[in-house]
């Protein structure tokens, strides 16, 4: 089997560069599959005239490059939210990247449970219910256009274990996929192994970074005390036959200055070489 494929998010830019400022950073770097990170003022569909969209389009073209996954992180939304208007404003902008996603050809978009971290949290039935609900209407309203939403399994929502998504997405419909993330599993103590054995064909697209268990992070591949095994995590994917990306999510603001982004990213990645996936290209 061919070695596993290689993506970059746009995470570690997110206040640093502009979206398409980003892509043409990363492409620097030697890769030409990314992640964008859907995030005023980094990229904003509904602030993007068409010239600005047609402009990152045509990049994208003349570089033989690929965006292969839109994720809308848990900064100020809700898809769940006891607030029936976060909820509404939330779905609305799912639509915009759905929309901006066909434009761009880039296949999935990612969905990810509303977080709880108060003293007293609404009943999970209810979030779970109104998750389901707006998870429908965005595959509803995806149906056609060559994008699919799948869903990330996070520790700080409702929702965070590989069963949990699984669950979900089955109640969503059969067209939802899994976007699984290694760290957030291995954070909870999951097997990561079995859990994405469980998940199968599920899995549409993987994010990988590493942690302690003291302090949830995603910080480059080989940290001390770090919680990442990417060679068993390896072993999983093939298994199932798994031919997506795999998305190196690494959180390392790139505005602090005692961050090193660039260096965490090709340090992770020839981590990952060196378990299977495939050779990081240089620039």
């Amino acid at each position: 089997m061919s070695d596993l494929r290689v993506a970059v998010s746009t995470f570690p830019y997110l206040y640093s560069h502009s979206g398409f400022a980003a892509l043409k950073h990363i492409a620097g770097m030697g890769y030409r599959t990314f992640e964008m990170m859907i995030f005023p003022p980094h990229l904003w569909p509904a602030d993007m005239t068409p010239a600005q969209k047609a402009e990152i389009a045509s990049w994208l073209d003349g570089e033989g490059a690929k965006i292969t996954s839109f994720c809308y992180p848990l900064l100020d939304n809700n898809p769940n939210s006891v607030c029936r208007i976060m909820r509404r404003y939330t779905l609305d902008r799912y639509k915009e990247a759905i929309a901006l996603a066909a434009d761009w050809k880039c296949p999935y978009v990612c969905a990810i449970p509303g977080p709880v971290n108060s003293l007293i949290d609404p009943p999970v039935e209810w979030m779970r219910e109104w998750f389901v609900e707006g998870m429908k209407e965005l595959v509803d309203f995806a149906r056609g256009s060559g994008v699919e939403i799948i869903l990330e399994n996070v520790p700080f929502t409702y929702l965070p274990t590989a069963k949990d998504m699984l669950d979900v997405a089955d109640d969503i419909g059969p067209e939802v996929g899994i976007n699984f993330d290694v760290c957030n599993s291995a954070f909870i103590k999951e097997d990561v192994g079995a859990a994405i054995r469980m998940l199968g064909k599920r899995i549409k697209n993987v994010h990988i970074s590493d942690s302690t268990f003291a302090v949830f992070k995603h910080d480059r591949l080989g940290i001390a005390s770090g919680i990442v095994q990417p060679g068993p995590a390896a072993q999983a994917l093939k298994e199932i036959g798994y031919d997506g990306i795999t998305v190196l999510e690494i959180i390392a603001d790139a505005m602090n200055p005692a961050n090193t982004p660039d260096n965490d990213i090709a340090a992770s990645h020839d981590i990952l070489a060196a378990h299977g996936w495939e050779k990081r290209r240089k620039a």
